[in-house]
């Protein structure tokens, strides 16, 4: 087994937040390697965070985020387990974070379990008819409008879409990370974006 140093584990911790165990354990899978060891422990919290997904969520922080001189507005729920997390500037961070992104991006559904069936359908029948009209072979023309139709929860879905702060990684993979960190499920429940000048 490879000697791990005080030192080693200490750099881990302070690019990782994970816990003296775990980084210590981390570096000795990865023969001291910080990088493939912060790697390990991505890896290992995105799977711990898979289970914990079912995990009820009851407590949590509503925030909220004014943009453009008072033009755009965001009101966000985010839930998680306790309210010593909660009250974390981890997990407030986060919860502002998403703010900024639903006024950036504006998406219409937190996930796309909340999109409509009608509205799935009808923009499948959409790109199908554009893909035909291509003129691409019906099992081509399928392939195709599956990646189009991710491509549209990708723009109306948050969990979907891409952080603004990082392009490289998904709202989703942004709220895993952090559920791998805190220890607790995170779910975004639900939000609201205001506009200037515009209603319902």
């Amino acid at each position: 087994m490879v000697d791990i140093s005080a030192s080693q584990v200490k750099d881990l911790r302070a690019v990782t937040g994970a816990g003296v165990l775990d980084c210590k354990k981390a570096l000795q899978e990865t023969g001291g390697d910080l990088d493939k060891a912060a790697e390990f422990l991505r890896t290992q919290g995105l799977a711990d965070a898979q289970k914990k997904a079912g995990r009820s969520t009851n407590e949590g922080l509503i925030d909220s985020y004014i943009h453009m001189n008072g033009k755009i507005g965001v009101l966000l729920e985010i839930n998680c387990e306790t309210d010593f997390v909660a009250r974390t500037e981890q997990f407030q961070s986060l919860a502002h974070d998403l703010c900024m992104q639903v006024a950036a991006a504006d998406p219409s559904y937190v996930d796309r379990e909340e999109v409509p069936e009608e509205i799935v359908q009808q923009e499948r029948r959409i790109l199908m008819d554009q893909a035909k009209g291509e003129g691409k072979p019906e099992e081509i023309a399928e392939k195709i409008v599956q990646g189009r139709l991710e491509k549209f929860f990708s723009q109306i879905c948050l969990v979907d879409q891409a952080f603004i702060k990082d392009p490289d990684r998904t709202v989703e993979e942004l709220i895993k990370e952090q559920v791998a960190t805190l220890g607790e499920n995170i779910q975004v429940c639900r939000f609201t974006r205001y506009a200037l000048g515009e209603s319902d």
